[in-house]
């Protein structure tokens, strides 16, 4: 499975911005996604989760009622509302199979894409 993540960018405090994580690969409506993010000087962090079915979800406690993850045939997306500046991070989305939704850790995930930078300003 090949990833490719987009739709990063600038923008202000309250506002939205929708992230894609494209997939290339027979099965990828076989794998489990999710979505991490690395601010400036801090290990990476879970932010979301979604099952193979796209049936359940999961979300970091910071971004719950604010980002929500979905996906369809080929592409998961991260819907994000409400930024806030702590938001700010290189965002990356990633898939496993091993399991139908994948866990809350990076090696709970095999294939990563490469990030996308989001940037909230007050």
């Amino acid at each position: 499975v090949q990833l490719q993540a987009s739709g990063g960018g600038s923008v202000q405090v309250g506002g939205s911005l929708r992230l894609s994580c494209a997939a290339s690969g027979r099965t990828f409506s076989s794998y489990g996604m999710g979505w991490f993010r690395q601010a400036p000087g801090k290990e990476r962090e879970f932010v979301a989760a979604i099952s193979w079915t796209g049936g359940t979800t999961n979300y970091a406690d910071s971004v719950k009622g604010r980002f929500t993850i979905s996906r369809d045939k080929n592409t998961a997306y991260l819907q994000m509302n409400s930024l806030k500046p702590e938001d700010t991070a290189v965002y990356y989305c990633a898939a496993d199979g091993r399991t139908a939704l994948p866990g809350t850790r990076s090696y709970d995930y095999r294939y990563w894409g490469q990030g996308t930078q989001v940037t909230v300003s007050s």
